[in-house]
């Protein structure tokens, strides 16, 4: 599930909570909320970046188990075989 942005229409009449703007957990269908959930006042929803990608802890040690072969870079056309 999707967490969804949204920060106040107008700060001067919104509360701190829309006013600083917040965050929702919402299913991919759900329509976009119009009215804080705390104050009332209107609401819209923001663009943000989507987080792409995970970590790369262990990718070494996955790609040795896979049975792919690394090289590690020394120089200018000079590579050292890792495993």
């Amino acid at each position: 599930m999707p967490i969804r942005e949204y920060a106040a229409v107008d700060p001067k009449k919104s509360c701190r909570h829309c006013k600083e703007g917040f965050e929702d957990v919402e299913s991919l269908d759900a329509p976009a909320k119009e009215t804080c959930p705390r104050c009332g006042e209107k609401i819209a929803r923001q663009l943000s970046a989507p987080s792409v990608g995970g970590s790369q802890s262990g990718l070494h040690d996955r790609a040795k188990s896979a049975g792919f072969t690394t090289y590690e870079k020394l120089g200018k056309g000079e590579y050292e075989k890792k495993y």
